[in-house]
């Protein structure tokens, strides 16, 4: 079936800020087997989370069917994407065939729909257009779709919670060695960490609260580190990577610093020269960014973390074809 230039283009422009924002170093990107969909893709680090999707442009609202069927019945994925001409017959049809999938056993595969409307007026002859609409879509996208699949759905409030920890790096180090080691008690715990064991009980406990942590028992006890709590330790390892001047070229990296803007920490504002640890420290205790930063120039003074590194592109089975 042949499709607009517009249906091109927003699959195409889906692919690539995917793709574009792993250039963070936060997850890999692969490009997947589109088979029934218009695109997929693989996201990667510990674990693979794959993402598929739909568009739908000069189709009319009969299309909304067979989409949402096709994203809904597909079984092992994160996230369906659909993205969809924005036109109130078509919101309207997209309101009923998802109202009538509630009453039925795929009610609950709705959760991991992610739809994005884009204007109806839209043309993909016109460059400077394409450029906004492109730009529109990297926000929402990343907003609304890769922060919760790679990232565990950290939030603004999350990231501030997690820097104003009392006791700098001591939540990085704990978070570390949980998920190297695993955790036994709190004795053995502080031990290895050679931190005081109230503090790192506390610190324990506060992590477990604030959801950087979970254990089967809802008092907590024995704990593993959480996809939010992984990915703040992605973060600070990148953060730890900018305050060394290893982030990229002119130590700047524009997709980890529009990910972490979403997050409320705005690393560039503070320069790599600022004292963070020892004597010299001047504290801004109402600033979250230079708090997270102090947590982790501490951490990888105290030597205590084992710092993920970073995760890249990997080649799609079709390259991989090719090359052969």
């Amino acid at each position: 079936m042949s499709t607009s230039p517009e249906h091109d283009y927003l699959s195409k422009a889906a692919l690539r800020i995917m793709e574009s924002a792993s250039n963070s170093g936060l997850f890999g990107y692969t490009e997947g087997q589109r088979k029934l969909f218009d695109f997929s893709c693989d996201l990667k680090q510990d674990w693979s989370k794959a993402i598929v999707g739909q568009t739908l442009w000069k189709h009319g609202g009969d299309g909304i069917d067979k989409d949402l069927r096709t994203l809904l019945n597909e079984r092992d994925i994160a996230a369906a994407v659909y993205i969809a001409r924005h036109e109130s017959k078509l919101r309207s049809r997209f309101a009923e065939v998802t109202q009538s999938y509630l009453d039925t056993p795929m009610r609950d595969r709705l959760s991991r729909l992610r739809v994005f409307w884009v204007p109806a007026d839209f043309e993909a002859k016109d460059e400077n257009i394409k450029e906004s609409i492109y730009n529109a879509l990297k926000e929402e996208i990343t907003k609304d779709l890769l922060l919760h699949v790679t990232l565990g759905g950290l939030s603004p409030r999350d990231a501030t919670r997690f820097a104003s920890a009392k006791r700098p790096g001591l939540p990085i180090a704990i978070l570390s060695y949980i998920k190297k080691h695993g955790y036994r008690s709190n004795t053995r715990t502080a031990k290895d960490l050679d931190r005081n064991p109230n503090a790192v009980k506390y610190e324990t406990e506060r992590l477990f609260i604030l959801g950087f942590l979970e254990s089967e028992s809802l008092q907590g006890g024995i704990y593993q580190v959480t996809a939010s709590g992984q990915a703040m330790l992605d973060i600070c390892s990148r953060l730890r990577d900018y305050l060394k001047g290893n982030l990229g070229e002119e130590n700047t990296n524009k997709e980890l610093e529009h990910i972490c803007s979403l997050l409320g920490i705005d690393y560039p504002s503070i320069p790599i020269t600022t004292p963070l640890v020892n004597k010299d420290v001047e504290s801004q205790l109402q600033n979250p960014t230079f708090l997270l930063l102090q947590h982790v120039a501490q951490a990888d003074s105290d030597g205590s973390v084992d710092w993920p590194a970073p995760y890249f592109a990997l080649p799609s089975t079709t390259d991989i074809a090719a090359a052969s």
